[in-house]
């Protein structure tokens, strides 16, 4: 199978500082690593998921020391994969970056135990990055890069390619939940939580109302607050806060979440991939524009911030970056003046600097200031660096 290029650099990043690579099942961070950094570079690497090695280092995580003093490293790169496994290595690691000036590149597909352990992610020594699904600067070109075919399969690696994409979902979500919900604790009640894991699927987009979600999936409202911050940590999800500066019109403090990924929100709700011009259809535009945003800032701006704005009067903008862009998402290819509602009423807090819709239209135009921009278009200008400076 070829590989494709991902856009994350590693290397740049480790030149440097040790990392934390963080990222969900599947997006492909041990292959990752493997094509970037050449196998020279790495002077040692463990993975977790050797049941021999974390039984051994759990019971003395000072193995992790001895190991490069006998072998006499120093100013090189280790690589420790799947480090949530054994959160006690952090001490070792902390002290050998600070006596033999190695970096470490430690990979995770969930901070849960990291956080639970009160582990400090090293003060500051180590960058923190995440691997995402793919983007279009890595897929873009795939003949298969279209909404019909993502809407059904997603960007997850595995899934994008995937021969059988209900079964593979399938089993993608059931090892979620015995490997990483019943493995870590982090709840229970399995079968509790995979009820609320289809409920959380229609909170999908939207904004999160822990009461309502309680009752649909008939568990107490702090469970719910609990439950979400799971899907956070174990990287199924994650919350996008909203925009509160605003002055002439108030705004909602709520958050919104979405799923990392449009095929997983698609099957714990298990409904067909939808139809052109479909509610779900809007709302999965929506979550792949989010997924492209959150991608871009993790790996060209990390300390840009995310959110959307919705007034309390329901006027609304899907997603801003800092306070320089403002996104609305719709899924037409005819966008006329209703569309442009809630990025008119945004322009006149006079805070951001470019007002952009993201849509079907085949050619970019601008109306009254408000750049109306093809999908695929402007995922091209904005790895290109045109948004951001």
């Amino acid at each position: 199978m070829q590989y494709i290029t991902r856009k994350l650099d590693l290397m740049k990043i480790l030149s440097s500082k040790s990392l934390f690579l963080f990222g969900p099942r599947q997006t492909g961070k041990s292959s990752f690593i493997k094509k970037q950094i050449a196998g020279e570079d790495i002077a040692l690497f463990w993975t977790l998921l050797d049941g021999r090695l974390r039984l051994k280092v759990i019971a003395d995580p000072g193995l992790l020391r001895q190991e490069v003093e006998q072998r006499k490293l120093e100013d090189c790169i280790i690589v420790i994969d799947e480090i949530q496994k054994c959160p006690e290595l952090l001490d070792e690691v902390h002290f050998l970056i600070e006596e033999r000036g190695i970096r470490f590149l430690l990979t995770g597909s969930s901070a849960r135990k990291l956080k639970n352990t009160g582990v400090n992610l090293l003060g500051g020594r180590a960058s923190q990055r995440h691997l995402h699904p793919f983007t279009f600067p890595e897929i873009g070109k795939h003949e298969d890069y279209t909404l019909p075919f993502i809407f059904e399969h997603g960007l997850l690696p595995s899934m994008f390619l995937s021969q059988d994409i209900d079964e593979d979902l399938a089993a993608y979500i059931d090892s979620y939940l015995t490997e990483e919900i019943a493995a870590e604790g982090a709840a229970r009640n399995i079968p509790a939580f995979a009820r609320f894991l289809n409920t959380a699927a229609l909170t999908n987009c939207r904004l999160l109302n822990y009461t309502n979600i309680a009752n649909d999936a008939q568990i107490p409202a702090q469970t719910v607050r609990q439950w979400y911050d799971v899907l956070t940590d174990t990287l199924l999800g994650y919350q996008v806060e909203p925009f509160t500066r605003t002055e002439k019109r108030k705004a909602v403090s709520s958050a919104k979440f979405y799923f990392f990924d449009i095929a997983i929100a698609r099957s714990l709700r298990n409904i067909p991939a939808p139809a052109p011009g479909t509610a779900e259809a809007g709302e999965y535009f929506e979550q792949l524009v989010c997924m492209e945003l959150t991608a871009w800032i993790d790996y060209n701006h990390p300390r840009s911030r995310l959110t959307f704005w919705r007034s309390k009067s329901g006027l609304e903008v899907d997603f801003c970056v800092d306070e320089s862009l403002a996104v609305e998402v719709k899924l037409s290819s005819n966008i006329s003046e209703k569309h442009l509602k809630g990025l008119k009423a945004l322009r006149e807090e006079g805070i951001f600097k470019r007002f952009v819709v993201v849509c079907q239209e085949e050619h970019p135009r601008t109306v009254d200031g408000i750049e109306i921009l093809p999908w695929k278009y402007f995922f091209e200008r904005l790895w290109a660096g045109e948004f951001l400076g």
